[in-house]
């Protein structure tokens, strides 16, 4: 735990108070504010390299449980460093996908951010030359709906689920089938692709409808990825809760 996070937790709980700073034009602060509404007390990050995501949701406010998974051997050894500090995260060194197993995970020059169980194509490739594959990794697969309920997350918890795996996220929701049909899973956190970046990775219409047929709805966009020639966009963040959820103000005046 940081000491920013420290400090608090002991605020909450000694005066009742919240210290928090939601800037309008942060994608990620937007996010964590849309948590507290929605009273999540769980995020599961899937793809969480060394950590970055957890961290930064951590410095605009949110003090929930984080449970992470990365599957790529150098960023794991960052995030279990970052994650020590904090007595609320949980780190696996594990790929997640539709079923258990083993994958290889192609492993990435810019870090591992872009690391893939899929093939990157040249659109991704024109737009970052230093996402280019530099080796691969053999490592262990699981899917959510066995591993989650072994890690005490249940039907009960408010859970945001975030997936950063480059084109793998139709496997990971798959593999996650049974808590998506709960009412425990109340948001998701993609990554969006408005091209072809890896060989058979899920396109924007694919997330908008899956999302769609789970009653979530689109409540923020981040660009992250653009074609420098062009400007094209090529992928973004997208951010979706159950639209219930926001309808309760309406509910209660």
């Amino acid at each position: 735990m940081t000491v920013k996070h420290k400090i608090r937790r002991f605020v909450q709980k000694r005066f009742g108070l919240d210290i928090i700073r939601y800037p309008a034009h942060d994608f990620l602060a937007r996010t964590v504010q849309m948590l507290d509404y929605c009273e999540v007390n769980c995020v599961v990050d899937v793809g969480a390299n060394n950590g970055g995501f957890a961290s930064s949701i951590r410095e605009v406010g949110y003090a929930g449980r984080i449970i992470s998974f990365e599957p790529v051997s150098e960023p794991f050894s960052a995030l279990r460093k970052r994650a020590a500090r904090d007595d609320n995260w949980d780190v696996y060194r594990r790929a997640i996908g539709s079923e258990k197993g083993r994958v290889t995970i192609n492993v990435a020059g810019n870090a591992g951010l872009s690391s893939s169980v899929l093939p990157m194509l040249d659109t991704h490739l024109n737009a970052g030359p230093e996402s280019r594959y530099v080796g691969s990794e053999i490592v262990d697969q699981d899917c959510l709906d066995s591993l989650l309920p072994q890690l005490g997350v249940s039907a009960e918890d408010r859970t945001l689920l975030k997936l950063d795996v480059q084109g793998y996220e139709a496997a990971v929701l798959d593999g996650a089938h049974g808590l998506l049909a709960g009412a425990g899973i109340v948001g998701l956190l993609l990554e969006l692709s408005l091209a072809p970046l890896y060989e058979g990775g899920m396109m924007y219409r694919e997330g908008l409808a899956r999302a769609d047929a789970l009653g979530m709805g689109l409540m923020g966009l981040s660009p992250v990825l653009t074609d420098p020639e062009s400007g094209r966009l090529l992928q973004a963040d997208a951010v979706f809760f159950r639209s219930e959820l926001f309808g309760r103000a309406e509910r209660e005046s």
